[in-house]
């Protein structure tokens, strides 16, 4: 097992794994450490605990000390600066006329960058707009692109929900979310439906998956030609999952009923495939924009 201390550098962002050297950390304390970047200050996030090797990013950077006063001084310091970096940065986009989005500006705890985070639809030639703000700043300047969901994260925001957005919230990291996983559960696949405020598929369609597919497993598909109690068949003809309650439509002498059961009551002899309503007729290439 190896002694770990839990940083984020972000308020909702990842947590990094650190040699804490002896140090006892609590949670909500800062520490300065050293990182890949240089030296940096983070806020403790998980207090010192033991995990595996292999949960463990070689080799494992060492704390260098409890934050004091003078680098609580610091770290608002930078605070400052990033507000004023980013107005300044707004202005030159608009100097230089440039297609991009500023979202977010971050300085190095030393001072010794800055980096400005935006999004754009496509390549955009920034080499002006750095030489302007190295200029101004007189430190060097990097711009990172990201995406919408990353911008989200910086942003924040409210979703369809009421509540605050995932991502802003709690997320510490992305999860792969596929339309797969829409249909599996039965929704709509009308992209104002199933897309969060950034544009692509909500991060909580990925909550209940695993629930749906265990699900899935016992229950017969759309189109499944089953037998009902009483040694009568019928087919299947719309299911609600979480109910476990399987629509048939029994034919016989010219007519045709509709009848709920519950699904352990039915017998499969001919499974389906499963289909979707009118609603999910969408270009395909749409849907998969959203992912």
């Amino acid at each position: 097992m190896v002694k770990v201390v839990g940083i984020r550098f972000k308020p909702v962002g990842k947590i990094y794994f650190f040699d804490p050297v002896g140090i006892e950390f609590e949670e909500g304390e800062y520490a300065v450490l050293d990182t890949a970047r240089g030296v940096e200050c983070g806020c403790v996030a998980q207090k010192n605990h033991e995990v595996m090797p292999c949960q463990v990013v070689e080799p494992l950077r060492k704390v260098i000390r409890k934050a004091n006063d003078e680098d609580m001084k610091k770290l608002e310091g930078n605070r400052r600066r990033e507000e004023e970096a980013y107005k300044i940065c707004m202005q030159k986009i608009n100097e230089h006329k440039l297609d991009m989005n500023l979202v977010d500006v971050e300085c190095a705890f030393d001072g010794s960058n800055l980096l400005f985070y935006f999004t754009a639809d496509g390549r955009v030639d920034f080499r002006e707009l750095v030489k302007d703000l190295a200029g101004v700043f007189r430190t060097r300047i990097e711009l990172r692109q990201i995406g919408v969901r990353d911008e989200a994260k910086m942003i924040g925001g409210v979703g369809i929900c009421g509540r605050t957005l995932c991502c802003s919230g709690y997320l510490d990291s992305f999860v792969p979310v596929s339309i797969k996983m829409a249909k599996e559960q039965g929704l709509s696949l009308n992209p104002t439906k199933i897309s969060g405020s950034c544009g692509r598929l909500m991060c909580c369609l990925k909550y209940e998956q695993e629930a749906y597919e265990d699900l899935t497993k016992s229950m017969p598909k759309v189109g499944a030609l089953v037998e009902i109690p009483g040694g009568i068949k019928g087919t299947v003809e719309k299911i609600a999952l979480l109910r476990r309650i399987v629509t048939v439509r029994i034919d016989g002498n010219n007519t045709s009923d509709l009848k709920d059961f519950p699904a352990d009551e039915l017998k499969i002899l001919r499974n389906g495939k499963a289909r979707h309503d009118a609603e999910s007729d969408i270009n395909e290439e749409e849907l998969k924009g959203l992912e």
